[in-house]
């Protein structure tokens, strides 16, 4: 069974100091979660490290809340890391497929993944609002 994706991903952005606290987080969860982690570790090679101040407010952040839309309509996720998700208040960790497809992903693009059975899921990110507390990341 192959999973996966053969369509090109869209260009994504991090900020630096979210690049180091992702980058850290997926090695850190290789043993425990292979795939998640190692999804996690694929998204932040390719990539491209910035300042905060130069990363668009329309590109999915940790804390950005999303609203997305896909073949079973759509609904709204808050991208989070592992220790506040809550699948019932629509938060999504970073170390799933789903959140590891966000993250850095802008309005207007679409994002697929493989679930676990091999079928490939696409949602498009029809909006982005940016985290509440923004806090000093550098």
């Amino acid at each position: 069974m192959q999973n996966a994706i053969k369509e090109r991903p869209p260009p994504i952005v991090v900020s630096e100091a979210e690049y180091e606290r992702l980058t850290g987080l997926a090695e850190a969860a290789l043993d425990r979660l292979p795939e998640a982690a190692g999804s996690l570790l694929a998204e932040m090679d390719r990539a491209t490290v910035a300042a905060p101040d130069a990363i668009p407010s329309d590109v999915v952040r940790m804390g950005s809340t999303v609203s997305l839309r896909g073949a079973e309509g759509t609904q709204r996720v808050t991208l989070v890391y592992p220790g506040e998700a809550d699948i019932a208040a629509g938060k999504v960790s970073v170390l799933t497929p789903l959140g590891a497809a966000l993250i850095g992903v802008k309005a207007g693009e679409s994002i697929s993944w493989a679930r676990r059975d091999g079928r490939a899921l696409t949602l498009e990110v029809v909006s982005v609002e940016p985290p509440v507390e923004q806090g000093r990341m550098s």
